[in-house]
């Protein structure tokens, strides 16, 4: 039997990217027709049909879309397995692919980045920030290495660990109009209908802060909803409701530069934040070590 060669699947790879067969050649370093003549090989050793190629566009087959999926794990599974051996004695050095949420990003990886590159400095960290399920899809099709998510959540095909618990805090104007007396003996199942803003569905932030108050009616929850954690806070800051924030938030310009105040909630509220990466992993160890550098950094911040 053949096996395609790692080039071939780089090719597909790159096409994958740039759906133009010259600028995936350049991506690749050959000429156009060495890229074409690549993907031909490929497609006659697999014997399949990979892209179709009418109308001057590229557009990948049913059965081309299941290939480069499975040639991208192939090849980050290649990378790990030349990591692993070149970071046998350091660990955490090599590139890595980290994925990150945005209710967790701006709050963690500021004070998290120097001090593992201070302990780690052969490491080539690379971000993305998305919502869960994308990090999530893009972890399974090999495009990330780990990433850190809160929890819970339906994350198939990984291995996960939960790092620690993220109390969420009420966040609501000085002088708010929605609640009155005193707010140390607030009571969510009081909260006026519509006072309560929240993220756009899809958001897990949403999902949890729901999940976690358990409001015993939906008409608290207001029709209008944000899509970042900034634009709730300002909506917040303008008494156009009260909100639950995740407690890593709390030290934020967004919080300290306005007229919010912040309210801590009974301990069931909370998040779990976590590390996750694909099963089988070889790198694995160094995931749980950077795990360990995750709760270091968030102890002392």
């Amino acid at each position: 039997m053949l096996y395609p060669t790692i080039k071939q699947l780089q090719c597909l790879i790159m096409l994958d990217e740039y759906k133009h067969f010259g600028q995936a050649a350049k991506a690749c370093h050959i000429s156009q027709s060495a890229f074409s003549t690549a993907i031909k090989e490929l497609e006659n050793k697999l014997r399949v049909q990979l892209v179709d190629r009418t109308n001057k566009q590229v557009v990948f087959t049913d059965i081309g879309l299941s290939i480069v999926r499975q040639a991208r794990l192939c090849t980050s599974e290649l990378d790990s397995l030349m990591q692993l051996a070149s970071g046998s004695q350091e660990p955490l050095s090599g590139k890595i692919t980290l994925g990150v949420i945005p209710s967790i990003a701006p709050f963690v990886l500021p004070e998290f980045m120097p001090k593992l590159l201070r302990e780690h400095p052969n490491l080539q960290l690379y971000l993305r920030e998305d919502k869960t399920h994308v990090v999530h899809e893009q972890l399974l099709a090999g495009r990330l290495d780990v990433i850190l998510v809160a929890l819970p959540f339906d994350l198939k095909g990984v291995e996960s660990i939960t790092l620690f618990e993220d109390a969420f805090l009420l966040a609501y104007h000085h002088h708010s109009k929605w609640f009155q007396g005193d707010v140390n003996a607030f009571d969510i199942q009081n909260l006026p209908k519509e006072s309560l803003l929240l993220l756009d569905d899809g958001h897990c932030l949403r999902d949890h802060a729901l999940e976690a108050c358990q409001l015993r009616s939906l008409e608290q929850i207001s029709r209008f909803a944000a899509t970042s954690l900034q634009t709730l806070l300002q909506m917040v800051a303008s008494d156009l409701g009260v909100t639950f924030i995740p407690e890593m938030a709390k030290n934020s310009l967004m919080v300290k530069d306005s007229n919010i105040s912040l309210l801590k909630l009974p301990q069931h509220m909370h998040r779990q934040i976590g590390l996750a990466w694909r099963k089988g992993s070889a790198r694995a160890d160094e995931f749980r070590l950077l795990g360990d550098i995750l709760i270091k950094t968030t102890e002392h911040s």
